[in-house]
């Protein structure tokens, strides 16, 4: 069985003029994020390994964070799955991962499975919940996109339109500091799709929030209040924290 490990590297930091228009707004250093990484599932760190890792599409990106996260769909998975320290292991063996392509089942009306796991940045936030981000094309060709939560961290609950409600926030407004007393280390889950049609070509992609943690721009009022009288001025084009992320590229089904 081969062994795959992920590799990172920063993305180039995308530099817009400050009257650069972008979905109708204008882009500047303060409503934009800071950084980013992406990640490769490869056996090695070789360029030949890590060019293999690309062509496959086993790749993922985050906003900053070294989030690990890790997405296989077939059919059958076995239920200890989520639990098991070989996860990776059986996702090959009974899927396909992040990149791949799924063909109908020979089981008739078989609704699709993703077996997923999500681990914090070792040094970073813990982890709010995962998403499936699901996109479909109707019989009519016109395409379709519906967000799925997945698995979350502590007691909540969906409600009855599959909403959940907020993890909370740590943040600290006048240090820029936070906690990790909510959110998880972890997250797994084996999920069905419930409105799985398999008839209907679809992909679906997987989003992993974090707790929310303070911004660059709440740094930098923190930073700069002795100029200001000692008040934490944020600027008003961007918020003091965010909920950093990571997400995968899709998987394709085709009937």
């Amino acid at each position: 069985m081969k062994r795959f490990r992920v590799f990172r590297a920063p993305l180039h930091q995308l530099l817009t003029l400050p009257d650069t228009v972008i979905g109708g707004t204008k882009a500047t250093g303060w409503n934009m994020s800071a950084s980013g990484l992406a990640a490769a599932w490869a056996e090695e760190n070789t360029r030949e390994s890590l060019f293999a890792a690309f062509k496959r599409r086993e790749v993922y990106a985050t906003t900053g964070p070294r989030i690990q996260v890790r997405v296989f769909a077939g059919w059958n998975f076995p239920k200890h799955a989520i639990d098991a320290e070989n996860i990776a292991e059986l996702g090959y063996i009974h899927g396909v991962p992040m990149g791949g392509d799924l063909t109908k089942p020979q089981e008739a009306n078989k609704p699709i499975q993703l077996l997923i796991r999500a681990v914090k940045d070792p040094k970073g936030a813990n982890l709010d919940r995962i998403q499936v981000v699901k996109s479909w094309l109707d019989t009519t060709g016109k395409s379709h996109e519906k967000i799925f939560n997945v698995a979350w961290s502590g007691e909540r609950t969906l409600n009855n339109q599959g909403k959940l409600d907020s993890v909370g926030d740590t943040v600290n407004r006048e240090t820029g500091q936070y906690t990790n007393k909510i959110g998880s280390i972890e997250l797994s889950t084996l999920w069905q799709d419930p409105e799985f049609d398999v008839n209907a070509r679809a992909f679906y992609y997987v989003r992993v929030l974090q707790i929310p943690t303070p911004r660059h721009s709440l740094y930098d009022a923190v930073a700069s209040k002795e100029i200001n009288d000692g008040s934490i001025q944020i600027p008003p084009e961007g918020p003091a924290v965010l909920q950093e992320r990571a997400y995968t590229s899709p998987i394709w089904y085709t009937p």
